[in-house]
């Protein structure tokens, strides 16, 4: 059995001003997503992207994540709390993003940029889709530090303890690590070779959808469900509720790229 190390959330430091690993994580997605996205501009000049796209869409990017992610987390996890208690919408840093709506975010941020530049938006998110794979495996480590987001009780021999609040002792999936191996390191494989060609406008924004909603949908067997919540309709988390939409879209895209064959110049 092993034992959560119980890592301080606090990387660091300076009298009042303290530097959360958690917000460490995202800086280090963000910036992996600024230097992968400048070397597919230079080496994969099919994308029409260039240094001034990457970083304004890296610019609105980072509002889409942070701000699509807590309207995210308010509206599908509790709507019903920040109804009556509409200040802690600004508590970011109490917790509580959601992939689903960081996701959104990001869309509306590629829309946005993508009109900038007169660029198709399914060409834009075929050249960023390859990079995000690592800032989700980046926010799962910090969820795995800060000890959150854990897994459901079990008898694996790498079942893991948190001595966490609600926790208890008994020994529980590391569920974060789970899908820091599936969402950020196994997605971003498939997805950075796939795009290594070119494919039909659409492929490889859909391949993102039917990864990650597969893998998010099978992590969750293994994560406990919110408290506030629990298991919905058909034994499904919110988590999967949210997944099968994202499942459904990217087979129809991928299944309309590939009869379009549309490869954009």
């Amino acid at each position: 059995m092993l034992v959560h190390p119980n890592f301080d959330p606090i990387a660091l430091q300076i009298g009042p001003i303290a530097i959360r690993w958690y917000g460490l994580m995202y800086l280090i997605g963000f910036a992996a997503f600024f230097f992968l996205a400048r070397r597919r501009s230079r080496t994969q000049p099919w994308h029409g992207a260039n240094y001034q796209l990457v970083d304004d869409m890296l610019f609105y990017g980072v509002l889409g994540v942070i701000l699509g992610g807590r309207l995210g987390y308010v509206l599908f996890y509790k709507p019903l709390h920040f109804l009556g208690n509409p200040v802690d919408i600004i508590k970011v840093w109490e917790g509580g993003m959601s992939f689903h709506g960081g996701f959104l975010g990001v869309a509306v941020a590629a829309i946005l940029v993508a009109r900038k530049y007169n660029m198709r938006w399914l060409a834009l998110t075929d050249f960023i889709a390859p990079m995000i794979p690592i800032g989700l495996g980046m926010g799962r480590i910090g969820n795995f530090i800060n000890a959150e987001l854990y897994g459901r009780v079990t008898d694996v021999a790498w079942g893991m303890v948190f001595r966490v609040h609600g926790a208890g002792d008994k020994p529980r999936h590391p569920s974060q690590l789970y899908q820091v191996a599936l969402e950020g390191v196994l997605l971003f494989v498939v997805l950075w070779l796939f795009s290594s060609k070119q494919r039909p406008m659409g492929a490889v924004s859909g391949i993102f959808l039917i990864g990650y909603g597969a893998c998010r949908f099978f992590v969750e067997y293994f994560r406990e469900p919110d408290d506030f919540l629990g298991l919905l309709s058909l034994g499904f988390t919110m988590g999967q509720w949210l997944s099968l939409p994202m499942l459904a879209a990217g087979i129809w895209m991928v299944a309309w790229a590939y009869r379009r064959k549309s490869i954009p110049a």
